[in-house]
């Protein structure tokens, strides 16, 4: 079965550096993979660009997505892989939510550059955006200076509060199959022992993850659960960190709290975004 696979590009340094990564990481797979980038102009600005501008801007961009197009067809040279090229005048969120329901697309995958503002110490805008709106399938955010490791080792953090379905846990299946990875569930002892609720979750967490390779880590509890985050994902050497993002999720917390700056939520590995 040929998987989808959706790029964002706005031709910079770090979307680049996301599709080596997806080339990379899918090398043995067969794949599409769309190149999409999105020459959205604000309302507020539309009025200082005549048509004719307007036009250039779309030349411009379709001009670079052919580019793209060129170039890795000439550096990944893999039979494996297909490109096509999406050009759209929607804004990035509506342009990539498009684009996910026409392609089917199974995965979208994103550079992603921090920036100083508060919500956006690890995220940049874009993808804060995109994480919190796309509900159809899984993103996979690549920090600007990662480069590709084979994903041995697979970190999902979970408090065990909430029942995680099949397909929730699909996204972390495909990917483990693709290098035979290791699930590392990591689960942060805030209760001396599970209440019945948590129990029933992780007997049902265990089920789904039968026939792959898993260990369940229990660690103490910190003062501040990113650094406890972080040390885990050093200790157990994590190539990918998967979480779901649903309702007062970690996920949601360092998305939409005004202390996000105070988190220090520096991942330095792919981060896979998971919608419930």
């Amino acid at each position: 079965m040929k998987r989808k696979i959706l790029l964002p590009t706005d031709f910079s340094d770090n979307a680049w550096n996301a599709i080596v990564y997806a080339l990379k990481l899918f090398k043995h797979e067969y794949c599409t993979f769309y190149f999409l980038n999105s020459t959205f102009v604000q309302i507020s600005t539309l009025s200082q660009f005549s048509n004719k501008i307007l036009k250039s801007i779309e030349q411009d961009a379709l001009k670079g997505l052919m580019e793209l197009e060129k170039l890795v067809e000439t550096t990944d040279a893999n039979s494996n892989h297909e490109f096509q090229i999406i050009l759209s005048r929607d804004n990035l969120i509506d342009a990539v939510k498009k684009a996910v329901k026409e392609q089917e697309i199974d995965l979208v995958v994103m550079g992603t550059k921090g920036a100083s503002g508060a919500k956006e110490v690890f995220f940049g805008s874009n993808t804060i955006h995109l994480v919190n709106n796309l509900k159809q399938c899984p993103v996979l955010i690549i920090p600007e200076t990662c480069e590709f490791t084979r994903p041995l080792q697979i970190g999902f953090p979970t408090d065990y509060n909430r029942f995680y379905s099949n397909k929730e846990l699909k996204g972390i299946k495909q990917l483990a199959d693709l290098y035979d990875a290791r699930i590392r569930i990591m689960h942060i002892n805030e209760e001396e022992k599970l209440t019945d609720i948590q129990e029933y979750n992780l007997t049902k967490l265990k089920y789904y993850l039968n026939s792959y390779t898993c260990e369940f880590h229990w660690l103490p509890k910190y003062d501040d659960k990113t650094t406890e985050i972080n040390d885990f994902i050093k200790e157990y050497d994590i190539s990918i960190l998967a979480m779901v993002n649903y309702a007062h999720s970690f996920i949601e917390r360092i998305t939409h709290e005004p202390v996000i700056k105070k988190l220090g939520f520096h991942i330095r590995i792919p981060f896979l975004v998971i919608p419930e």
